[in-house]
Parts: C-alpha cells; structure tokens; sequence
C-alpha cells in the first residue's frame, strides 16, 4: 500500500507545485500558455505514443475498460440532459455543470494509472482514454453550441477540434504501431524515455497552475453536487459495468480511475471559448482537483486495489 501511494502522492505534489509557481508569479500568463502548448503538442504525444505502442491488446483490457467508461459517461450525459428543467442555472452555467460531471483530466489519470498497474496498465489506460476524450469532446462542444451564449452550429467547430487533436493523433498513431507488429528503434526509445517524463512533470505543473479557488465558495451547492458525481458515481458506475463486460480487476481498476479522475482544465477553456459559464466552471475543476487527491486513494482502498 505504502509504495502505490508513494506513487499517487507525487501526482499531487507536482499539481500543488505548479499552483503555487502560478501564484508566486513565476510566468506571466502568456509563459504558462507557452509551456502548456509545448506540453500538449509536443511532450504528451511523445509520452501516449509509445504506451500504446506498447499495450497488449490481447489481454482483454482495454475492450471492457473503453466501452465500460464510454457507456457510463454518455449515461451520466444523458441522465444530466433530462434533469435539466430541474437545474435551477442558466443555460451557459447547465454547459459547465455537463462537463463538469463528465469530463476528466488525463493528466492526472494517466499517470496515476502508471503509478498503480505498472506500464500494462498505462497502456490500456491510454486506449481507453484515446477512444473516450474524442467522444466526451464531441458532446460537450454541442451542448455549448446549443446552450452556450451567442453560439450556434456546433458539428463544425467539434469536427475541427477533433481533426487537430494531438492527443487522439497521438493515441491513433501508437495504436497503428501496436497492431502493425513493429518493434521501436533502440534511438527512437530513448527520446521518448527522455521525453515522457517531461510529458508527466509539466503536464501535471501546467494542471495546477491553471486551478482557480476565487468562485469554487461561490455556489458550493451546485460545485458539490457536481463533484460527488464526477467523483463518486461515475467511478463506481465504471468499475461494476466493466467487470459486467467481462473485464478483469486490472480493467475494473482503470475504469475505477477514469472515473475517479478530476475535471479537466480544458473544459475551462471550451467553456471560455464557447459561452459556458467559465468561473463555475473553474470553481468545478479546482475543487475536483483538490478532492480527488482523497478521494482517489480512498476508492482504490475500498475497492481493494491498495
């Protein structure tokens, strides 16, 4: 138990890190835009390409834990979708409490999935995360269409931020890789054994520099309604439906910690970009952020997996 957490602690530490780099002023804003490009971009491609290059598909993982944390996510969509006349928020804040109890931080569940399953699990935490953000991104960039202020449309803008995605090219390309039966170059594998660690370290500093606590008291209510969903419902939602899909307990684990994993920090930024309610919003990813470092220990050790 002792060595997973000494594992999942650091995750935090880095995201605290970079939370507290952004308040002591170490960047400017258009610094931490620069590092958060160059980590998107560049170093989380690197890092995702050759964990699912690597995985093994043949395990029986990655099926159940993709189509379990897909299934739940859209049940959870839809159930949110028909509470709607009973949300008492604005039509742009309903788009920021959707993504809010459905999108979650690959940052964090990446390599908190590394720390626990060793990198098997990384690998399918990797599939599984290239077939659900692709999905999420969609839905989500249509309900902002639809409720979200001065928008309209919706398919064209999703369709564009799906063409340009460098975390689903990266995921496609490692995936191609996989079933093409070609090993990696002994050069090729040291860049990227240079570069994923990177990937994870500014990933997870850029995550926590981008955390905003000034509206999380604001609505505490609808924040923690919000959170409990995201952060207790879906992912025990997701264990129990991937080991009803046959999944092992590596699977069932995973699927565990997609659910459990915080909101993520670009929802923020949609939510900005498409007339969402960005402060509830922030307030969402910032207190899911902060609990989640419970709450992911806990639903691991409950569910027997610490």
């Amino acid at each position: 138990m002792s060595g997973l957490l000494a594992g999942i602690v650091p995750v935090f530490a880095m995201i605290a890190l970079g939370w507290g780099l952004r308040v002591r002023g170490l960047l400017v804003d258009d610094g931490w835009r620069a590092v958060e490009r160059l980590t998107y971009f560049i170093f989380y491609p690197a890092f995702l390409v050759p964990a699912v290059w690597g995985a093994d598909f043949s395990a029986g993982t990655a099926g159940p834990v993709a189509l379990s944390t897909i299934g739940v996510s859209f049940a959870v969509a839809g159930l949110t979708l028909a509470a709607k006349p009973l949300i008492r928020v604005s039509d742009p804040g309903f788009t920021s409490v959707f993504q809010g109890v459905i999108r979650w931080n690959g940052f964090v569940f990446l390599p908190v999935a590394g720390a626990v399953f060793g990198p098997a699990g990384l690998g399918t935490a990797a599939v599984a995360f290239g077939v659900l953000a692709p999905a999420l991104n969609v839905i989500c960039v249509l309900a902002l269409a639809k409720w979200g202020a001065g928008q309209g449309g919706g398919w064209r803008l999703a369709l564009r931020s799906l063409a340009r995605n460098p975390i689903i090219w990266a995921c496609g390309v490692g995936a191609m890789l996989n079933l093409s039966g070609l090993e990696p170059h002994p050069l090729m594998e040291g860049v990227f054994a240079m570069m994923g660690p990177g990937a994870i370290a500014l990933g997870l500093i850029t995550a926590g520099a981008g955390l905003s606590f000034r509206y999380a008291a604001a609505r505490p209510v609808l924040i923690l309604t919000v959170s409990a969903v995201k952060l207790l419902i879906l992912p025990v939602a997701m264990y129990y439906v991937c080991g009803w899909l046959g999944g092992d307990r590596t699977a069932q684990g995973i699927a565990l910690l997609a659910g459990a994993a915080p909101g993520a920090a670009a929802s923020y930024v949609l939510a900005r970009q498409m007339g969402g309610d960005a402060p509830l919003m922030a307030g969402v990813v910032a207190f899911t952020t902060v609990a989640s470092a419970a709450t992911i220990p806990l639903l691991l050790a409950a569910f027997r997996f610490l």
